[in-house]
């Protein structure tokens, strides 16, 4: 299986490098790299970039994930989110390869407690969301075969995420507040990725699979309640922790306003990928257990 890696530095992308390389040969690029084109803000160097490698599977770890600074450069984030994965879906299509795309729970409009499955009305409340659930249509209107991988609140070990930050100013305040009212799945990378190769080995046997699926890790948490588990954690295990455990603070959304609105629901049902892949995710807290684990170890 050849396989060509789209936007092979971001923290899904670093992953899935290490994941894939047990089904076949991985050709990995980023924007700035310096051979084979990976700038989705030259949508015609994509396509000169799969027809180059011809690979039997494309995966698409790019995107414009700067939710806030969306707002101000729709065009651009449009560019990276929706036409460039629409023309990467088209050479797909023509080399009959298929297309793995990440996507996100953004395409909502966070209304309700329940957890969201493929079928839900989609609503989106920000540029980013609308840019991604575009790009989420070009791929299923190019006819070509597609796993596309809504997800939520990705982080990884590498590079900057909520909980490295929540450490550092855990270390240095008194005192924390911390969003409660948003509620969602913290997603490793990690996790992702090797879903994503499990997921590649099933379909290449079971050609009927592929489609729209949500991914995320199991349980939910608010981001408060994600802070406390982070911080508490790191307590237990040695950490030099100033901020009492009474003063990580719950506070609405509206207390800490920004450029894009954010979803308050973020949940997202998985039984449709656990069942058609034969996976069980494991609960939010094992993957940023081992995350803290590792970064804690440097």
């Amino acid at each position: 299986m050849k396989i060509l890696l789209f936007g092979k530095d971001g923290q899904v992308g670093w992953e899935l490098q290490r994941a894939l390389a047990p089904l076949g040969e991985v050709v990995a690029v980023d924007h700035d790299s310096a051979e084979l084109h990976g700038d989705f803000s030259r949508p015609e160097a994509l396509a000169a970039t799969v027809r180059a490698v011809q690979p039997e599977v494309i995966v698409n770890a790019a995107a414009h994930t700067a939710v806030d600074k969306a707002e101000s450069e729709p065009d651009f984030a449009r560019a990276l989110n929706a036409t460039a994965p629409g023309v990467i879906a088209r050479e797909a299509a023509a080399l009959g390869a298929t297309l793995v795309h990440y996507s996100t729970d953004y395409v909502f409009d966070g209304s309700g407690h329940a957890a969201r499955d493929e079928g839900a009305a989609t609503a989106p409340l920000s540029v980013y969301g609308r840019t991604k659930l575009e790009g989420e249509q070009q791929v299923q209107a190019s006819g070509c075969r597609h796993l596309i991988l809504r997800t939520s609140w990705v982080y990884a070990a590498r590079g900057g995420n909520f909980a490295k930050t929540m450490l550092r100013l855990a270390g240095e305040r008194d005192q924390l507040k911390v969003i409660d009212d948003q509620i969602g799945a913290p997603t490793g990378a990690d996790l992702l990725a090797d879903c994503t190769a499990h997921a590649l080995r099933t379909m290449a046997a079971a050609p009927a699979l592929g489609g729209l699926y949500h991914l995320v890790a199991g349980g939910e948490t608010s981001w408060h309640g994600y802070a406390r588990f982070v911080i508490e954690w790191a307590r237990a295990h040695g950490q030099a922790i100033q901020v009492p455990a009474d003063q990580i603070l719950p506070i609405p959304t509206s207390a800490y306003p920004t450029p894009a609105t954010r979803p308050l629901n973020s949940r997202l049902a998985t039984g449709r990928f656990q069942h058609d892949f034969g996976l069980q995710l494991p609960d939010w807290q094992q993957g940023v257990q081992r995350m803290l684990r590792e970064v804690l170890a440097r």
